[in-house]
């Protein structure tokens, strides 16, 4: 079977006047993160994470940036922010809902905190409301296996998630444009909470 490459060497890289790595963020990476490494390659994580933080996802633009100013290739750029799935290659919503799909959420009712998710929002996984508020994602372990299953809302957080309160959730942050904190131990009854104290 022949190897069909992607035309990438054609890929036009849309460009917007004013950059994406600002200079308060170059400043940022410069004072507080390059004097800690011994190369510029271990700030690209750092100024990725500002670039999503601020944009909500990492542009093309964005990359080429951050490898000129961390004097990178821009293939190590890209090679670093397609793998880690965190970093959003396309816009997302102004909030990002990521449902923990581990094995231990799994068993303790993910898959109906996902689908409450879901029809609360109507959508399906990965994809953005209409309104453009709210995103969909199913995340990798978040490392609280002991209170699945669990969600990140934006990065917040709630644990012992029920369907019913998964959906009250994002309804709460589709309608008010906030994140809800997080409580910690959400969908415990009364009962449950007591026994767990």
């Amino acid at each position: 079977m022949a190897w069909i490459p992607k035309p990438s060497a054609t890929t036009k890289i849309e460009r917007r006047d004013e950059p994406y790595l600002t200079q308060a963020m170059q400043d940022e990476l410069s004072q507080r993160y390059l004097p800690r490494f011994e190369t510029t390659l271990a700030a690209l994580l750092p100024a990725l994470h500002m670039i999503q933080h601020e944009y909500h996802w990492v542009p093309p633009q964005a990359m080429e940036e951050i490898a000129e100013f961390l004097k990178l290739s821009p293939a190590d750029v890209m090679d670093t922010a397609t793998f880690y799935e965190e970093y959003a290659l396309a816009p997302r919503g102004r909030h990002v809902v990521g449902v923990c799909r581990s094995i231990a959420c799994e068993f303790c009712g993910q898959p109906e905190v996902t689908q409450a998710i879901k029809e609360a929002l109507d959508i399906d996984v990965g994809e953005t409301t209409s309104d453009d508020k709210v995103c969909l994602i199913e995340l990798e372990c978040l490392g609280s296996c002991g209170t699945a299953p669990v969600a990140l809302i934006d990065e917040e957080l709630h644990e012992q998630l029920t369907p019913e309160r998964a959906a009250e959730l994002v309804r709460q942050v589709r309608a008010s444009g906030s994140t809800p904190p997080a409580t910690g131990r959400e969908g415990l009854s009364p009962e449950a909470a007591s026994i767990a104290d």
